[in-house]
């Protein structure tokens, strides 16, 4: 800031003076001072990356047939979880700092409600989520398996195995059907059970992936010929 005057002798002179603070670097340093204020402050990225983590885990899950996804969230992924979970309560428990034992309780409670959440959802609702994430990863692989096959001389579908579930000897088959003809269209808006056109067998339900691709479930312990 500069500020004018005049002497006795009529001599102008301009005097400078400093600017006494910046805007910019006050702002800023109020804020690191209200940072070190408050070091209690609760850190929302630990519960936020829980989650996300937990979204991955399931999805890489997801993409395996529904036998081996359950085999891996009960003796892979369930202990692990059950190890940090008992590792982490443990170092909470001794460990200094509110705010970062707040932070890692809040993740670790985010990513078992979060993995519960998706691992009855799948129970419940196998194709919701599985089947759409498998045929957009695998999809060019089962095709060029199923159209690989010769025609069949008795006018059956081609088709693979697609997904199958069960325990105990009570399996349930899912196979990957191509219709050429889309004759199955009708089946699978209806979610009825029937007898239809170039499978062999009665089947509870036919879904639709695509055009021409499909997925039928078999009754359990009933396979491709295998009717009862």
């Amino acid at each position: 800031m500069a500020s004018t005057f005049s002497n006795h002798c009529g001599f102008t002179a301009t005097v400078t003076t400093q600017k006494c603070d910046d805007l910019g670097v006050q702002q800023k340093t109020t804020r690191m001072n209200e940072k070190t204020a408050n070091p209690n402050s609760f850190n929302w990225r630990l519960p936020s990356f829980a989650a996300l983590f937990a979204f991955v885990v399931f999805f890489s899950i997801a993409v395996c047939q529904a036998d081996t996804g359950l085999f891996l969230y009960l003796f892979l992924v369930g202990p692990i979880l059950v190890a940090i979970s008992i590792t982490l309560l443990a170092y909470t428990a001794i460990g200094k700092g509110r705010s970062k034992r707040l932070a890692l309780l809040s993740a670790l409670a985010t990513f078992w409600v979060v993995s519960t959440i998706f691992f009855v959802f799948d129970i419940k609702h196998q194709s919701a989520i599985r089947t759409p994430a498998r045929w957009l990863l695998w999809s060019h692989n089962y095709k060029d398996r199923v159209l690989a096959q010769s025609a069949s001389a008795n006018g059956e579908l081609k088709h693979v195995e697609w997904d199958g579930w069960g325990w105990g000897g009570e399996d349930t088959t899912e196979f990957l059907v191509f219709d050429p003809t889309d004759s199955l269209s009708a089946a699978a808006r209806s979610h009825l059970p029937g007898k239809f056109d170039g499978i062999p067998c009665e089947v509870p339900r036919v879904n639709r992936l695509e055009s021409h691709w499909y997925t039928v479930v078999f009754y359990t312990n009933q396979g491709w010929g295998e009717c009862k």
